[in-house]
């Protein structure tokens, strides 16, 4: 008699995106069935995407809450996909880029195919560590808040009970980016480049539509765009940095990010590009959103 056989696991399938999706794809297009959705952008970060959505999913299934993870791969050439063979396919997901288009550009890949009821991300990297996300979903939940859910629950490295060391070079560069953001867009957060965040899907699906930044200046112009519409509760929390950080920020890089800021600014006053709706009509609030922004 022969030993009954055993199939394998099923394997997560990567899903090859060429371009930005459907012409008019938006979160509004798909009612939401589930709790979170948790996306993972990376960019050749080794082995290390694993580990972080191994935890990720060990921290989630905590929570109670229904939830999947998405990970996208910001057009990765270390082979860091394949070590996602095994992880459970109910629960996560796998997308890629076929080429390099940043951050933001992967961010608003995952959100688009999100199921969750509140969507957020975390950094590949591993720096931070994913059991603190179950925190802010309880936090984003607005369980026992009078007020309902917050509109954005951010960690903020610049929270007064975060456990972060920051070399001098890095820690000027983030308080100078913090000046120019209060200042120029009176957006009052301690924090708005630290790279785990959870929102409310009506947020997203309105704001979305309205971005533009591919890159790291996605943060801010979401916070900004969000702001916009009218949504004002955004929640900081503290968070732990894991690792401290090996690297300084180049000159080349903190210039970039400097013209994305301008250009989110010019955007937002001399355009008024964000008070624009996606149809070309001019700023309304769309369905099931909060009322219209004041000026």
């Amino acid at each position: 008699m022969e030993p009954p056989t055993t199939e394998p696991p099923p394997e997560v399938v990567t899903d090859v995106v060429t371009d930005r999706g459907p012409a008019g794809e938006s979160l509004w297009d798909r009612r939401p069935d589930l709790d979170l959705t948790v996306v993972v952008p990376y960019f050749n970060p080794g082995t290390r995407v694993r580990q972080t959505i191994e935890e990720l999913v060990e921290t989630l299934a905590t929570t109670g809450a229904t939830f999947e993870v998405i990970a996208v791969s910001d057009g990765s050439t270390d082979g860091s996909e394949d070590s996602l063979a095994g992880l459970p396919p109910g629960v996560v997901r796998s997308v890629r880029l076929e080429e390099n288009r940043g951050k933001g550009e992967a961010l608003r890949t995952g959100f688009v195919r999100g199921r969750g009821r509140f969507l957020g991300f975390i950094d590949a990297d591993g720096d931070l560590p994913p059991d603190q996300i179950a925190a802010m979903a309880a936090l984003a939940s607005g369980a026992g808040d009078p007020a309902g859910p917050p509109d954005v629950v951010l960690g903020s490295k610049r929270h007064p009970r975060s456990e972060v060391v920051y070399p001098p070079l890095r820690r000027m560069y983030s308080w100078l980016w913090q000046q120019l953001v209060f200042v120029l867009f009176d957006l009052r957060v301690r924090d708005t480049q630290t790279g785990l965040k959870l929102a409310r899907r009506e947020v997203l699906a309105a704001a979305l539509p309205r971005m533009v930044e591919k890159r790291f200046a996605f943060d801010l112009e979401l916070l900004v765009v969000a702001r916009r519409l009218g949504y004002r509760r955004f929640v900081e929390v503290p968070v732990r940095i894991r690792e401290r950080f090996g690297s300084t920020v180049s000159v080349r890089a903190a210039a970039g990010m400097l013209l994305d800021l301008l250009a989110i600014y010019y955007r937002l006053h001399v355009l008024r590009y964000y008070d624009r709706s996606p149809d070309g009509g001019s700023l309304a609030a769309p369905p099931g959103t909060r009322p219209s922004p004041t000026t």
